[in-house]
Order: C-alpha cells, then sequence, then structure tokens
C-alpha cells in the first residue's frame, strides 16, 4: 500500500534534496578518470598482478567525496554571497532555503572528509606525497567559489576541472594501481580532462545571464555566449584529439571515437543560438558523451 502522492509544487524530502544538491549529472567527472585511470595503472603493471580492486574503490571514493563536497561547498558560496538567487539550471539548496547555509556547510565537509579518509588509507598503502596532493584538491574545492577572491568568479573554473578533475584524478587512480608514473596516463587524463572541461562549459553557458547578472565572472560570462560555445566546441574536438593520441600507445583506445555521434546534438545546440533553458539538454548529452568515451577508453586500453 503506498501513501500520498505529494501535492504539486511541494519541496522534495530530505533525501532527495540532498542527493539534488550533489548534482548527480556531475558524477560522471568524478567516475570517469577513475576507471581510465585505474585501467591505465593495470596496463602499466599488468605483468606483475590484475587490478587492486580495493584501492580502485577508494580512488572512485575520493574523486566521489571531492566532487560532492565541492558542489555542496559551491551551493553554499553562491547561496550566501546571493549569486545563485536567479537561476535557469537545477535547484540550489540554500538560494532555494531548502536547507540552512551551515547544513550545506557541514555536508560538504563531511564530504571531504569522506574523502580524506579513503585517501589517507591510498597514501597508507603506495606514498605519503598523496596527502599533499588531497590536501590541494580540498582546498581547491573550497576556493572555486568560497573565500574572499574565488577564482571561479575570475574565470578559472575550467582550469580547475581540467587539472584536478582530469590530470590529478586520472594519473592519480593509475598511480595507486602501478605505484609509478608512465605515460598511458598522462595522455589518457587528456580527454578525460577535456571532457569534464566541456561539462563545465555547458552548465556555464546555461547559466551565463543569471551568472551576469549577479557579478559571477565565470569564463562563459568573460568570453561572451559565441566564444563560450566555441570553446566548448573546442574542448570536444580537444578530447577527440587526446584519444588519437592514447592510440598511439594503445591502438584499441580509438574505440573511444566511437562516442562522437552523441555529440552532434549538444554541438547543434550549443552552436545554434540556444539560452538558457534551452541549455539544460546540452548538459546530460555532455554527461553521457562523457560516459561513453570513457568505457570506450577502458575497453581499448584492456584490450
Amino acid at each position: 500500500m503506498t501513501g500520498p502522492a505529494p501535492a504539486p509544487g511541494a519541496p522534495p524530502g530530505t533525501v532527495k534534496r540532498w542527493v539534488l544538491g550533489a548534482r548527480p549529472r556531475t558524477l560522471a567527472a568524478a567516475a570517469v578518470p577513475v576507471a581510465v585511470g585505474t585501467a591505465a595503472g593495470w596496463w602499466l603493471t599488468h605483468a606483475d598482478h590484475g587490478v587492486v580492486w580495493w584501492r580502485a574503490a577508494c580512488a572512485l571514493v575520493v574523486a566521489l567525496g571531492v566532487q560532492i563536497g565541492t558542489n555542496y561547498a559551491n551551493d553554499y558560496s553562491d547561496g550566501i554571497r546571493g549569486t545563485d538567487e536567479v537561476r535557469v539550471g537545477p535547484v540550489r539548496l540554500v538560494a532555494s532555503g531548502l536547507v540552512s547555509p551551515g547544513a550545506v556547510r557541514a555536508g560538504a565537509l563531511v564530504a571531504f572528509g569522506v574523502a580524506g579518509v579513503a585517501g589517507l588509507a591510498l597514501a597508507a598503502a603506495t606514498s605519503w606525497w598523496l596527502i599533499p596532493v588531497g590536501a590541494l584538491c580540498f582546498v581547491a574545492g573550497w576556493l572555486y567559489t568560497g573565500g574572499p577572491k574565488p577564482y571561479g568568479y575570475l574565470g578559472l573554473g575550467e582550469v580547475f576541472v581540467f587539472v584536478f578533475f582530469g590530470l590529478v584524478a586520472t594519473v592519480g587512480s593509475a598511480y595507486v594501481q602501478s605505484v609509478h608514473l608512465g605515460w598511458l596516463p598522462v595522455l589518457a587524463a587528456i580527454p578525460v580532462g577535456l571532457l569534464a572541461t566541456a561539462l563545465l562549459e555547458a552548465n556555464n553557458l546555461r547559466d551565463v545571464d543569471g551568472d551576469r547578472r549577479a557579478g559571477k565572472r565565470t569564463l562563459a560570462v568573460r568570453l561572451g555566449r559565441e566564444r563560450a560555445g566555441w570553446l566548448y566546441v573546442g574542448a570536444l574536438l580537444g578530447a577527440a584529439a587526446g584519444i588519437v593520441a592514447v592510440g598511439v600507445i594503445r591502438p584499441w583506445a580509438l574505440l573511444a571515437l566511437l562516442a562522437g555521434p552523441l555529440a552532434v546534438a549538444p554541438v547543434a545546440t550549443v552552436r545554434g543560438g540556444a539560452e538558457g533553458r534551452q541549455l539544460l539538454a546540452v548538459l546530460g548529452a555532455t554527461g553521457r558523451l562523457q560516459l561513453a568515451v570513457g568505457l570506450l577508453l577502458v575497453v581499448g586500453i584492456v584490450v
């Protein structure tokens, strides 16, 4: 027997609002680099042993914890600044009044804390140098829109995403498997990072008008809608070039180019002059493209 349906327009329940605040559509940016990096790390050492699954699981917890913590920190900081009051995209916890600022801040710290515990386990098993790298991830995640001069407002968000959800997450996931570095994970990090950058650019393109009015100077705001659209397309083309670079070492990685047709619709939407809510589908389409490329890269690396 089921209970009564919620009234139209009723706010989401407690669990659902926290799930929405974690921004599920962005979590591919955390999972893909771990999967690709783990595959690359396995390839570097598969003559000696298989995948160390507990390390892969901990790497995923770290990546998801950093991503969710950053999302909650972004929600908190933008909410108290008032820059989320007029939004096109999904609901924000603080700006909507669904959750108190203090609770969202605590949620961010809990997410970072969970990531920290998993990171400490990886550091103990591999190298203590992972601790300062992890600490830098937490600081960068908080200062994206937090602190006196948030770098996300300075147009540097894309740099953060490429570095931390491309290079650091992919190479780091490979390192905890192989305990040494190699060219394959570095090259694989390029398409992974550029697709994560495209995901952020799709988000910022959607919010460009509201961000401009709120004084949030993202790169999309600074470039303008036209050039920001070309940046989105350029990130996808750069990801394709990165896949070709990976193919030099692992030819089967070129399978990832088969995901190319998934880029047609979002590119057409972005280049067709869509604005605001018309761009809502682009974020989801970019996430699906990222997942497809990640899966095919994993297959191509391990074949």
